[in-house]
């Protein structure tokens, strides 16, 4: 009788699947999108490929479990497919990018359809399901299912309008003829060539990432809105222009729905793939008010060993304490594992702190920290905002150089290290340390940058209030889930 009462409950709940791709940068955004619509009294299944699963699993094994989960006023829980990646365990097989997609694309299709249907059978049928732009095929699954669908992008409203006139060849764009051309998009600053997301440089070896992002586009009239972890006042007049193209919801920052409502459980769930080390922030608390850098290029990119060198020489030389995430590579990744130089550690003594990954929303609220290294992801763009951090951009790949555009010419709260061809120039020791004195200066500049990310930091926290525009828009997204949901209730009695 308990199981049935279980049940009911369960069948009775608007009921969101959504599909995360492999990466923290996409766990992140995507997990705290599920609280927030698990926390207004909806079901929430969170998937993701297979080798996520077991990378969530071994930080947090007592709460990344299939059954449902109480959490604010609805559920939560977590089911994982199979990615192929028992098929490319070969390491000469992981260096063939596209193929690794396309292996995963296969067997995601197949694991998920099956999942996705069993979920009827189970006594919760699927009102929804959240994508993101990695795995563009779930729109077509949820389309070939009957299931609504909808796509959280996991970058900026700027970068969106990119791939969108790239896709639909409406602006000119780079070419093998004018590799160096400007790029002249609506309501967005005139972009340098190397301003572009680099999967679009057409010397680019991601080419598989590129065609699956595009992908969405090709895809785009399939999901009923677009969700965007920014928010209106950040992206005013980008926000503005695609949102006469296509329905955008901006609901971020998503870290603001990211503090574990209470529950009856008081449950803390987190995405972290790889073990915290608390005692960075007990650390934290030893040192004076803004005088820390935090350094932290994410979870997949990592600067050969020659670039770690100068940064570590820079971090020596310039006498600031630093915080400095240093995650080793997954083994399917194709960058390679760095070290330390000889002797670094003990020079530095007790004015620095390395440790493999860390709370990070926690650390860049901690008011120790004057400032962020970072590689300018947008989950730490939107972080470092979120908290008024000012920044020092060290863009690696992908969307980030064009969020260090954004960060340093047009939201003025930061600096770029010296750029060039797209991060394969080395920075050099001199260059980091001068840059990194600059940042924890008194002087003009940088004082500007710190009162521009406090600027932000309110803007952000009044989007999310109640009636702010990030407000509204989650709100909208909510009531039309409702809808969905009721729908498919009537269809099937």
């Amino acid at each position: 009788m308990a199981f049935a009462s279980q049940n009911t409950k369960k069948s009775s709940l608007v009921h969101v699947f959504l599909v995360a791709f492999t990466g923290q940068g996409i766990v992140n955004p995507l997990l705290r999108l599920g609280k927030c619509v698990a926390s207004k009294g909806m079901l929430v299944t969170f998937s993701a490929p297979e080798r996520v699963g077991k990378e969530m699993r071994a930080v947090d094994e007592n709460l990344i479990i299939d059954k449902p989960t109480p959490y604010g006023d609805g559920m939560i829980r977590f089911e994982f497919f199979e990615d192929g990646s028992s098929d490319y365990v070969d390491p000469s097989k992981i260096n063939d990018f596209d193929l690794v997609m396309e292996m995963f694309e296969q067997a995601g299709r197949r694991s998920l359809t099956k999942i996705l249907k069993k979920q009827d059978d189970e006594g919760r049928p699927v009102s929804c399901i959240v994508n993101n732009p990695f795995t563009p095929w779930v729109c077509e699954i949820a389309e070939s299912l009957g299931i609504p669908n909808a796509l959280l992008w996991v970058q900026s409203c700027a970068c969106f309008s990119i791939y969108y006139h790239y896709h639909f060849n409406s602006v000119p764009f780079p070419s093998e003829s004018e590799p160096e051309k400007d790029i002249v998009l609506p309501n967005m600053p005139v972009l340098k060539y190397d301003d572009l997301p680099t999967f679009l440089v057409l010397s680019s070896p991601f080419q598989a990432l590129k065609r699956v992002i595009l992908d969405q586009f090709h895809n785009l009239s399939k999901p009923f809105c677009i969700l965007v972890d920014s928010f209106q006042e950040l992206e005013d007049e980008v926000v503005s222009h695609m949102s006469k193209i296509c329905l955008i919801r901006t609901i971020g920052p998503l870290l603001f729905n990211d503090h574990d409502i209470s529950s009856p459980t008081n449950i803390h769930i987190r995405g972290d793939c790889t073990k915290i080390e608390e005692d960075c922030i007990e650390w934290l608390g030893s040192k004076p008010h803004s005088s820390v850098v935090y350094i932290s290029f994410g979870s997949i990119a990592v600067p050969d060993q020659e670039q770690v060198n100068e940064i570590a020489f820079g971090l020596l030389n310039s006498g600031i304490s630093f915080l400095w995430i240093m995650k080793p590579p997954p083994e399917y990744s194709v960058f390679k594992p760095v070290v330390l130089p000889d002797g670094f550690l003990s020079k530095v003594g007790g004015r620095g702190k390395i440790v493999k990954w860390c709370p990070q929303e926690q650390v860049l609220s901690h008011p120790s920290i004057a400032f962020f290294l970072t590689h300018c992801g947008w989950n730490s763009s939107m972080e470092a905002i979120s908290n008024g951090v000012p920044i020092v951009a060290f863009p690696q790949w992908g969307d980030q150089v064009t969020n260090a555009k954004y960060l340093v010419a047009v939201f003025k709260m930061g600096t770029r290290l010296r750029r060039g061809d797209n991060g394969s120039t080395i920075i050099t020791r001199e260059e980091i340390k001068k840059c990194l004195r600059e940042a924890t200066s008194d002087d003009p500049k940088a004082t500007e940058m710190k009162e521009n990310a406090r600027k932000w930091k309110k803007k952000a926290e009044e989007a999310v209030e109640e009636r702010g525009s990030s407000d509204k828009n989650m709100q909208a997204f909510v009531d039309e889930l409702k809808k969905v949901h009721a729908k498919k209730q009537e269809e099937n009695v």
